[in-house]
């Protein structure tokens, strides 16, 4: 056996605890995992059938925790791990999976297929067997502080800009503050009116937030590659920053796969609760919503629907809010088939945004989201994740769907009662 298969391997049997030993000894090879996958879906390919996608895990969990597959390794018999069985499972674990979590709400035993792909991601890249993309990453996430190396300095500039357009003073590294906004790379550099829309909402709603130079950045490249100690430092500079400057809430942006990061993984990450409650940017304009300080005027009268992004929607359980928030400024609303909990993902979560060689497949992927979006012909397609919006504007594009997609909080703004009082 070489040494990255014994790495592997031990990578593998750290990451099977009882539920996973649960999860791969009850399942019964019903198939239904693989019409709730995206990827099978649209391919046809049998390949990427979820539970499949598990079969390097699965084989160390049965040669090593079952009695006949010990039986079977003590004689030679067991189905081994082998280098060339990582390398073609690296295309399956990370190309071909969003870790959008459909494929475990269907299963009838309750097994998180979901959950254990990303254990299996574990044992990927402690190998060696990961995308050249998330590794690049993840590693400007640990050295930079951002995963696509965007610096303090440029967040600066963006917040020069910000007050100048609004005449609004951005609050960076003020103690005490009610809420620490943080924000994705894509956002500040695909999407500055986000900054621009929390600006003003805050303003107006007369609310303390701030920014941190020294933890601005949401996005958890270590949960996607499947790296809990590079998860764990990226929460970790976070936590610091939010617990130095004594904020009372952490806001995750509108971004999916950071907010699981920061709201569910997070204190098992670091060992400990937190000092501060975590919540989504929806969930707090919901709250505020709910509090008559996010006051809206007009409507938008073209035909609009909201995309669910995953990690937020299904993963996360955030689903009314957003809808709430539509409606204060959208009177044709309406939701896609399955939308909601079973949603169609965007087809680019869980780190296959950052994958080169899955751009074909990506927008393979994408033909799901397009029947959806053909079911009801909106207008307009909002959505609360700023990869997804990038994912649904490039599959779009290249369905010829002319469709704008604009992010919820940006939405709101457009229609924020503004009286001109500010609040530092």
């Amino acid at each position: 056996m070489t040494d990255r298969a014994k790495i592997a391997i031990n990578a593998f049997k750290e990451q099977i605890d009882g539920a996973v030993s649960a999860y791969l000894s009850s399942c019964v090879h019903c198939g239904l995992c693989a019409h709730a996958c995206l990827f099978f879906n649209e391919t046809g390919d049998p390949r990427y059938t979820p539970i499949h996608k598990l079969e390097p895990l699965r084989r160390v969990w049965w040669s090593e925790y079952t009695l006949f597959g010990k039986l079977a390794l003590l004689v030679g018999l067991a189905p081994k791990v082998t280098e060339e069985l990582l390398a073609e499972w690296q295309e399956l674990t990370y190309n071909a999976c969003s870790l959008c979590g459909r494929c475990s709400m269907v299963c009838p035993v309750g097994n998180d297929i979901a959950g254990m792909i990303r254990k299996q991601r574990e044992g990927m890249v402690a190998a060696g067997y990961s995308p050249d993309g998330l590794k690049g990453a993840s590693t400007r996430a640990v050295k930079i502080g951002s995963p696509m190396g965007v610096t303090w300095k440029a967040v600066a500039a963006q917040i020069g800009h910000v007050e100048n357009d609004t005449g609004l003073q951005i609050p960076v590294d003020k103690d005490g503050a009610d809420y620490l906004v943080l924000m994705s790379s894509m956002e500040i550099m695909n999407y500055p009116e986000y900054l621009e829309a929390i600006a003003r909402i805050f303003s107006e709603a007369g609310v303390s937030w701030t920014l941190s130079s020294q933890a601005f950045e949401a996005t958890n490249s270590g949960i996607q590659i499947g790296s809990s100690d590079i998860a764990r430092e990226l929460v970790s500079r976070i936590v610091a920053a939010a617990e130095k400057l004594g904020v009372k809430t952490v806001i995750s942006p509108e971004c999916g796969h950071a907010y699981t990061a920061l709201r569910w993984d997070g204190p098992n990450l670091i060992g400990r609760p937190y000092k501060f409650k975590a919540r989504h940017i929806l969930e707090v304009l919901d709250e505020l919503r709910a509090a008559g300080k996010l006051k809206t005027e007009g409507f938008e009268e073209e035909r609009m629907t909201f995309h669910d992004p995953c990690q937020l929607v299904r993963r996360g359980g955030v689903l009314e809010q957003p809808r709430r928030l539509v409606k204060m400024v959208v009177k044709d609303f309406v939701d896609m088939p399955e939308a909601g909990k079973m949603n169609w993902c965007c087809g680019a979560g869980g780190g296959v945004s950052a994958i080169e060689e899955a751009g074909e497949l990506k927008l393979t992927a994408f033909n799901a989201k397009k029947r959806q979006l053909e079911a009801v012909k909106p207008d307009k397609l909002i959505t609360a994740c700023a990869n997804c919006r990038i994912q649904l504007e490039e599959g779009l594009e290249e369905n010829n769907m002319d469709i704008p997609v604009i992010g919820l909080t940006e939405l709101l703004a457009e229609h924020l009662v503004e009286t001109g009082k500010a609040e530092g």
